[in-house]
């Protein structure tokens, strides 16, 4: 509602105002401007936005200024537009506020290409645009005064709400009538968990712009701590202590998984209610029934009389969920999580010096990084629209240039999905727009329309392209008909630049360099494989040292969840590029399935490391995750002893489980449950890197 009523204002300033002074023509560079200026818009703190806002300007206006300068002169212009593409592509690589900054700069490049002929100096459109930028930019700033911390609640809010959806995914791994192995919950749940490190990644980066100015606030503090519990509740619900099948196979005609199962949804739905009460700024109150409902799940299990090692693994199952809800209970309690989360640092990766801005260039700027590709494509696809513009002559032809620069992506399945949505929106655009125009012939309807269609482009931008790209059709179709253009042949040009914006970019990821995905495969994959490392030494490390939440664990455990969730998505583009191996495909899913599998048995082991284990079991711990790093690292020592895996299991299996407690038995199970899974999944990463290296 916020967002809606800050785009309706703006675009209501950049259409009325103009017609209120009797000069009509001034609307569309206003509401271009307005356009340019929201795709642009960064959340950040109020310092941050008026730096933003000054970086913005100067490079809305050295892009404005040069197109109006340099388009008398073609050969200059090509020259300056070839130049500027690539420019304004490799600044991408000094992170999302410039990569913003540098596409809105071309965006309002294109704009001003489009409106050439409606002006006859040099000075009146680029004064027009401009002041459409300032007018959006002066609304947004004047709503994060009144509320400036809102995007952040948004934020950390939409987290709780996605990982109340992986809490309902995880309990759907209690069901007793299972056989097939949990396949389809397995892919359930890894969708949610991308979704989830998704959203607890935009509530870092929020988080991170607030803390700064105001780090002494305590709603900030707060905000803070709700987002450590987030993670921690989420390494929690990631954790496997069971097998799951085995444990559907031995508790069939029990109630215990359905208890289970009944206490994460109703954690899950605690998780959408908190959610919903950071939102609108409400006091959360945690539901006294969860006592209930663990007090009759423990009695469920001490009436249990089965396998004696499964019945310990469900009471540190239970111990797990009442930590869940202890963080879940205790969310207002800012003393309590203070003093848990003492070590509050979150990751940088601002900029702070040109020498650390030109390396990250610098990094950028050979042939094998997928950034110098895709700005050397985008400065040849705009040349070749350029060359087309002026061979053919087409009336409005720079829509050409201004829809391959929506369309042309990184990769080939994003570009394939916007060509199809860029179509179609289009064409369901124009039919619309023809006999709107003629049922509303006059300028004031006109003006409400242009309002809907802006306010309706920006709230199904990011969600669905095909409709976004249908509201922007009707705007552009309803603002020229502002000056007098005749719809029919505004409908025509718009079709025709579309499909031939659409052809020179489909050509362009096709031959120039193509970023097939699965040439990625293999780093991510080793990348995988490295932090799972990391993440379980670290972890061995606190079972002998104690525990602790500094941020070299939070960013180490939030990376192995991140290259999963990386390589789902990357395996999902996979699937839909030409010419890749099905079976390369196959073995990429499972793969992912067993790396999350892994992630989850680790998980458990860090869900618990702030007990002590006895001196054998520790020793036999870092013996353990000896082995495990060096099949996973690819390291075949077969020297040492500690590197013979079917040395380790021998050991395991000789383990003496008398006198020990449950904990060293927690730790031995994992072990087990890890290297079970341990040859298959590094015979698949060996085999998986070398096909796609």
């Amino acid at each position: 509602m916020l967002y809606s009523i800050r785009i309706v204002v703006s675009l209501t300033g950049s259409t009325f105002i103009p017609w209120y002074f009797n000069n009509i023509i001034a609307v569309i560079p206003l509401t271009l401007g307005v356009v340019a200026a929201a795709l642009t818009e960064i959340d950040t703190r109020l310092l941050y936005r008026l730096i933003n806002l000054i970086l913005t300007l100067l490079c809305f206006a050295i892009a404005i200024f040069s197109v109006q300068i340099l388009f008398p002169y073609p050969l200059l212009f090509i020259i300056g537009l070839v130049t500027s593409t690539f420019l304004f592509t490799i600044v991408g690589a000094l992170g999302q506020r410039y990569g913003v900054i540098a596409f809105g700069s071309l965006l309002i490049a294109a704009y001003t290409m489009l409106g050439q002929q409606m002006f006859n100096d040099l000075y009146t459109q680029p004064f027009y645009l401009l002041m459409g930028a300032i007018w959006y930019n002066l609304v947004s700033f004047i709503e994060s005064l009144i509320l400036p911390i809102r995007t952040t609640q948004e934020s950390l809010s939409n987290t709780f709400a996605r990982l109340a959806d992986y809490l309902s995914a995880k309990a759907t791994f209690f069901d007793p009538d299972e056989t097939k192995g949990f396949k389809n919950q397995l892919l359930l749940l890894a969708q949610n968990n991308q979704c989830l490190i998704d959203a607890l990644n935009q509530t870092k980066h929020s988080l991170f712009n607030r803390f700064k100015s105001y780090r002494g606030q305590s709603y900030i503090q707060n905000l803070l701590n709700y987002y450590f519990v987030a993670q921690d509740i989420h390494e929690r619900v990631s954790a496997s202590h069971v097998n799951y099948q085995t444990l559907s196979n031995q508790l069939k005609h029990s109630d215990i998984l359905f208890r289970f199962a009944g206490i994460l949804q109703q954690q899950a739905k605690a998780c959408n209610q908190l959610a919903n009460c950071i939102k609108y700024n409400q006091i959360y109150q945690h539901n006294s029934n969860f006592e209930k409902y663990f007090n009759h799940l423990e009695e469920a299990i001490n009436h249990y009389h089965g396998n004696s090692h499964l019945k310990a693994s469900l009471k540190l199952l239970i111990k797990n969920l009442q930590n869940i809800d202890l963080l879940l209970a205790n969310i207002n309690n800012e003393q309590q999580l203070s003093n848990q989360y003492m070590e509050r640092q979150l990751i940088d990766d601002q900029l702070y010096s040109f020498k650390d801005a030109w390396h990250r260039i610098q990094q950028n700027l050979t042939i094998k990084s997928p950034l110098f590709r895709h700005a050397v494509r985008m400065s040849i696809v705009f040349l070749i629209g350029y060359c087309v513009i002026q061979l053919t002559n087409l009336p409005h032809g720079y829509w050409i240039i201004l829809t391959s620069l929506f369309v042309c992506q990184p990769n080939y399945s994003t570009t394939k999905h916007r060509l199809k949505l860029r179509i179609l929106g289009t064409i369901v655009g124009i039919i619309l727009g023809i006999p709107l125009t003629y049922l509303l012939p006059n300028i004031e309807a006109q003006l409400i329309l242009i309002i809907i269609s802006g306010w309706l482009f920006f709230l199904f931008k990011n969600s669905q392209y095909a409709y976004a790209t249908t509201f922007i059709t009707l705007l552009v179709f309803f603002s020229f008909g502002l000056v007098g253009e005749s719809s029919l042949s505004v409908a025509l040009s718009r079709i025709i630049a579309t499909i031939i914006g659409c052809m020179i970019a489909w050509l362009a990821i096709n031959l120039i360099w193509p970023d097939w995905q699965f040439r990625q495969l293999s780093a991510l994959i080793k990348r995988a494989c490295d932090d799972d490392c990391h993440y379980l030494a670290l972890i061995g490390t606190q079972y002998s040292f104690g525990k602790t939440n500094d941020v070299t664990y939070r960013d180490i455990r939030r990376r192995v969840h991140e290259n999963n969730a990386d390589l789902s998505s990357l395996i999902s583009i996979m699937t839909k590029e030409p010419h890749v191996n099905q079976q390369i495909i196959d073995q990429a899913f499972r793969f992912i399935t067993l790396n999350y599998t892994l992630i989850s048995y680790i998980s458990t082991l860090a869900a618990h490391r702030d007990k002590n284990l006895s001196q054998p079991i520790l020793s036999f711990f870092d013996d353990t995750n000896l082995v495990i790093i060096n099949m996973l690292q690819e390291k075949q020592k077969k020297a040492p002893q500690l590197t013979d895996l079917d040395t380790m299991i021998h050991r395991l299996n000789e383990q003496q489980t008398e006198g020990l407690t449950s904990y060293d038995l927690l730790v031995l199970q994992q072990l087990a449950l890890i290297l079970e899974i341990l040859p298959e999944i590094t015979h698949l990463a060996t085999q998986l890197i070398n096909k796609s290296a």
